[in-house]
C-alpha cells in the first residue's frame, strides 16, 4: 500500500470537507427522492426541501443542542490541552520522541489511550501533540512525515466510541431514556457495553498494533523536514502590578484556582449522588463538559490566560460550526423521508440474531458518511437496533458496540471531525486522508475480529 500514491488520488479527486458537505446534502436529496413513499410526485421535492430546511434547526431533535455540546468539548479540550500541565505532559513526552518511529508510536499511544477517556480532549491533545513533535524535528533538523504526525493525532476519533465517552454505550444506560422510547424496564448496564469482553478485546487490539503499524510505515516514508512556525502552547504571565483594578480581578491566580475547585467539588457530589441503574450513567456531554470547564480553570495560570486560550481555541471549531447543521440538515432528509429507516430494515431483512451485530457494523459506517455525529446517528439508527436486536433475541450489549464500532470506523475516511486539528496543524484533509486510510484497513480487520470472537 503506497502512501504517496494515495495522497495523490485523494489530492485529485477528494473534496474539501465543507464541498463534502453540501455534495452529500446533494446526493441524500437525489436518493431521497427516488425512493421516497409518495403518490404526489410534484410535491415530492418541496416536501424534501421542507425536512431539509427543519432539519437545520429542528428543536426537538435537539441538533443545535447537540452541536452546541459537541463544539463545547472541543473548545474547552482545547483549552485544557493549552494549560500549563499538559504542555508540561507534552514536553516530557517529546523526551521519548527520540527518531520518527518513537515520536509515531508515542504519539499513536497516547492519543488512543486519551480517546478512550474524551474524544474532544484526545482530538485536540493529539492535534497539539502532532504539531509540537513537527516543530521539534523541525528545531533538530530531522527529516519526519508529517502528515503521518497529522493521522496519528486523529487516532481518538478511530476509538472514542468504545469509551467514557460513547453516545451509543453511555445513552442505553440511561433507563429513562430508553423508557421515553418505548422500552420500559430496559437499561443496558455499562459491564455489559464497555467493560464487555469485547469491547476490551478491541481497545487491546487497537492499542497495540496500530502504534506498531505506524512505527513501520514512518520508518518507511522518511519524509521532510517540516516547515512550520512556531506556534503557542501557553499563555504568557503579564506583571500584574502594570494593570488596572478591574484587570487584576482576572490575573489573580487563586480566583480561577478557587473556581476550578468548586467546579470539580460539584462534580463530585454529582457522581456520589448518582442514582442510576448504571454506576457509571453520570458520565454524559454535560457531565464531561462541566469536568473540563473545572479543570481548565483549575489549570490555567488565571482567568486571563484561560480566556485567551479559549479564544484560540473557538478558530479551531469554526468549520464545524457552519457544517453541523449541514449534516443535521441531512438527517431531517432522511429521517423525514424515511431514507433512513428504508436503508436499516433493508439490511435487518437479512439479518439473524447472529448475523445482526455485523449488519448493524456495517449500515453504521455507511450511515456516518451522511450524519458524522454519534450522538444523531444514534438518536434515529439506536431505536431500530434495539427493535430489531429485541425481536431476533440478538445480543443486544454486542449490537449497540457494533454500531459504536461501524461509526468510528468511518471517521477515518469521513474527515468532518478532523477539521480542529487541521486547524491546529494547518494540514490538509487530502494530506492525512491516505494514512487514515490505512487505519481504516487496519481497524476494519480488529473490529471484525472482535464481533466474530465474541
Amino acid at each position: 500500500m503506497n502512501p504517496e500514491k494515495i495522497e495523490r488520488n485523494f489530492k485529485n479527486y477528494f473534496p474539501s470537507p465543507f464541498s463534502l458537505a453540501l455534495l452529500l446534502t446533494l446526493l441524500t436529496f437525489v436518493l431521497a427522492y427516488i425512493f421516497m413513499d409518495n403518490s404526489a410526485e410534484e410535491n415530492k421535492l418541496l416536501a424534501l426541501s421542507n425536512y431539509w430546511y427543519q432539519g437545520l434547526w429542528d428543536k426537538s431533535a435537539g441538533g443545535l443542542y447537540f452541536a452546541f455540546q459537541m463544539m463545547l468539548i472541543l473548545v474547552l479540550g482545547h483549552a485544557l490541552a493549552l494549560s500549563q500541565p499538559f504542555n508540561k505532559l507534552i514536553q516530557k513526552l517529546l523526551l521519548l520522541c527520540t527518531n520518527r518511529v518513537n515520536a509515531v508510536v508515542v504519539l499513536s499511544s497516547s492519543t488512543i489511550l486519551l480517546g478512550y477517556f474524551n474524544w474532544g480532549l484526545a482530538l485536540i491533545f493529539g492535534a497539539l501533540f502532532a504539531r509540537k513533535i513537527g516543530e521539534y524535528f523541525q528545531q533538530k533538523k530531522q527529516a519526519i512525515n508529517y502528515a503521518l504526525l497529522g493521522a496519528c493525532g486523529y487516532l481518538g476519533l478511530l476509538v472514542w466510541h468504545g469509551g467514557f465517552s460513547g453516545s451509543a454505550p453511555t445513552k442505553v444506560m440511561e433507563g429513562d431514556y430508553l423508557s421515553a422510547l418505548g422500552f420500559n424496564g430496559l437499561s443496558i448496564p455499562v459491564e455489559s457495553t464497555l467493560f464487555s469482553s469485547l469491547n476490551l478485546f478491541v481497545c487491546l487490539l487497537l492499542l497495540i498494533f496500530i502504534p506498531m503499524i505506524m512505527g513501520f510505515i514512518s520508518k518507511r516514508n522518511s519524509g521532510s523536514i517540516p516547515q512550520l512556525n512556531k506556534s503557542r502552547t501557553t499563555t504568557e504571565p503579564k506583571s500584574i502590578q502594570k494593570l488596572g483594578i478591574a484587570e487584576k480581578f482576572e490575573h489573580r491566580v487563586w480566583i480561577s484556582k478557587a473556581l476550578g475547585i468548586l467546579f470539580l467539588i460539584v462534580a463530585l457530589q454529582q457522581a456520589l449522588s448518582y442514582s442510576g441503574k448504571s454506576s457509571l450513567g453520570f458520565i454524559q456531554p454535560n457531565y464531561i463538559n462541566f469536568c473540563m470547564l473545572g479543570l481548565a480553570l483549575l489549570f490555567h495560570q488565571n482567568l486571563n490566560s484561560f480566556l485567551k486560550a479559549i479564544d484560540e481555541a473557538i478558530r479551531g471549531a469554526s468549520g464545524i460550526l457552519i457544517q453541523f447543521p449541514l449534516y443535521f440538515g441531512i438527517l431531517g432528509i432522511l429521517k423525514g423521508s424515511g431514507l433512513i429507516f428504508m436503508f436499516t430494515e433493508f439490511i435487518i431483512t437479512f439479518a439473524s440474531a447472529e448475523t445482526l451485530p455485523f449488519f448493524t457494523f456495517i449500515s453504521a459506517g455507511i450511515v456516518n458518511f451522511f450524519v458524522p455525529s454519534g450522538g444523531g446517528q444514534w438518536a434515529i439508527q439506536g431505536p431500530i437496533i434495539i427493535e430489531s436486536a429485541q425481536q431476533l433475541n440478538a445480543d443486544l450489549p454486542k449490537t449497540v458496540m457494533a454500531m459504536a464500532y461501524g461509526d468510528e470506523l468511518t471517521n477515518m475516511l469521513q474527515p468532518f471531525w478532523a477539521l480542529p486539528l487541521l486547524a491546529v496543524t494547518k494540514l490538509k484533509a487530502y494530506q492525512i486522508l491516505p494514512f487514515t486510510f490505512i487505519l481504516f484497513c487496519i481497524a476494519t480487520v480488529v473490529f471484525l475480529a472482535g464481533l466474530l470472537l465474541f
